[in-house]
């Protein structure tokens, strides 16, 4: 391993270098806390600085928890992740699919067939305390009701509005939805709310005294004693702005809402790392930590989104993660095998946390801090049919969101989260997007699929945009 104090200064000049509010990382060991250190500040008027006991919001990585007690669940046998969601929502169905097929498993693992669609967008701005902007303008506008019950959630995917992915378990698409009504199903099968739940279960044996899922931020403040992170966004000509408005959506409990700290979240990490042990306790079943990333999925480095966790092959070892992003959240954690896990959390939103969670992985696998680890890595080579892969592709999550890909003087080009693109060719169908004046500067890694000599859709990390009609 490199010096903590390489790491520290590591740390550091990437962190300066962004020119983020604040951030919180902790790494763990079998033998403990490896590393721990604030970054910045968690408030700017009066300035506060950032330390391990600063809560901060997780965002999805919230989601890894409700799908860790879906498996707890079945391990203790009050529910089968083969249950059919009819058996909880009655009334939900995608059009299209056997209701048989629609299963707890398939939406833990975004395969349910469901496309990025917009409740939770609604739910936000419908429920929270907003900026006038123009996206807040046009969500309250579209949204058909306040968005703050499942059943509301239910109704819309059981409309119809929309065109499947496919069957239920054939494409994998990031869908906050399915983690909705997850939310909801461990209500009915524990008996207790998912609340009290992942109180009970995950939190107090592994003494994460200062997380908590709740909707508004105040159990979280009370918790904090005064040290919880404003939240901090970055307006369109580069201003800092702050306010301490958390993000409520009601029905999206499992799927956003814990707040929590590096320090806390690096104790969960390293018990899924461990098989479910904590301090030498076996304090969730091993069933249930195989169940959510066990030898059913496969380990290979392009990753594979499993129960909750993104399982993928780094440096030679299992890494399995998960990423979060909300108003004022930027984060992410993972864990390494053999007990190791690693947290960075940081309160300004819209950010990728990739290139900090990197250094951690880096120093705990013994690489060059400066390692990358994207799974597609150009090729150098010319894909063989360009002309199937152009056309417009969009994702209908909030405020339509567009991929456009074109032939432009005999090279792949792509507008891609607003940003002008080349596309480099990775195998298969797979591309990385790349600025184009800095080929080194990745935007998106893209993953087109193809049918009928033509791309009808395209992965832009973790959600299929569909092409729109020509």
């Amino acid at each position: 391993m490199e010096t903590v104090e390489k790491l520290e200064r590591a740390f550091g000049d990437l962190f300066e270098k962004r020119g983020y509010p604040g951030m919180a990382v902790c790494i763990r060991g079998p033998e403990g806390v490896l590393f721990e250190k604030g970054f910045g500040w968690r408030s700017m008027e009066p300035k506060q600085a950032v330390d391990g006991d600063t809560v901060f919001g997780i965002a999805s990585m919230s989601k890894s928890m409700t799908a860790l007690a879906c498996c707890i669940l079945q391990a203790e046998g009050k529910m089968r992740l083969d249950d059919p969601v009819t058996d909880y929502f009655p009334d939900l169905h995608i059009p299209g699919a056997a209701d048989e097929c629609v299963t707890v498993k398939t939406l833990a693992m975004h395969r349910a067939g469901l496309p990025p669609m917009e409740p939770l967008e609604w739910s936000i701005a419908k429920n929270s305390i907003e900026r006038d902007t123009e996206w807040y303008r046009e969500m309250l506008r579209t949204a058909p009701n306040s968005m703050d019950k499942i059943e509301q959630i239910v109704d819309y995917i059981s409309a119809g509005n929309y065109e499947p992915l496919g069957a239920p378990g054939e494409y994998m698409s990031y869908s906050n939805e399915g983690y909705a009504l997850l939310s909801y199903i461990v209500d009915q099968a524990a008996g207790i709310t998912l609340e009290e739940f992942l109180d009970q279960r995950i939190f107090r044996p592994l003494g994460m005294t200062r997380t908590v899922l709740d909707l508004d931020g105040g159990e979280a403040a009370r918790l904090a004693g005064g040290n919880i992170t404003s939240l901090f966004e970055r307006e369109k000509d580069g201003k800092l702005v702050w306010d301490n408005n958390w993000s409520v959506l009601p029905p999206f409990r499992g799927c956003a809402c814990v707040k929590s700290t590096a320090r806390d979240m690096a104790k969960y990490y390293q018990m899924l790392s461990d098989g479910g042990r904590w301090e030498g306790r076996q304090v969730i079943p091993a069933e249930a930590v195989e169940l959510m990333y066990g030898r059913e999925f496969p380990l290979r480095s392009r990753p594979f989104y499993c129960m909750g966790l993104e399982k993928r092959l780094m440096g030679g070892k299992l890494v399995c993660e998960h990423a979060g992003g909300l108003h004022g959240v930027s984060t992410h954690g993972g864990f390494v095998e053999g007990g190791f896990s690693a947290v960075v959390l940081c309160n300004e939103g819209g950010l990728s946390m990739d290139e900090f969670q990197w250094i951690c992985y880096n120093f705990i696998l013994g690489l060059p801090l400066e390692t990358t680890h994207h799974h597609a890595v150009p090729s150098g080579r010319k894909f063989s049919r360009p002309e199937m892969l152009c056309g417009d592709f969009v994702s209908k999550e909030g405020i339509p969101s567009h991929c456009t890909v074109r032939l432009e003087d005999g090279e792949l080009t792509a507008e891609v989260h607003e940003k002008k693109t080349r596309l480099l060719h990775c195998g298969g169908s797979c591309f990385a997007a790349v600025e184009r004046d800095h080929p080194e500067q990745r935007v998106e890694t893209l993953q087109f699929y193809i049918r009928g000599g033509k791309a009808w859709g395209v992965k832009c990390d973790t959600r299929i945009y569909q092409r729109t009609a020509d």
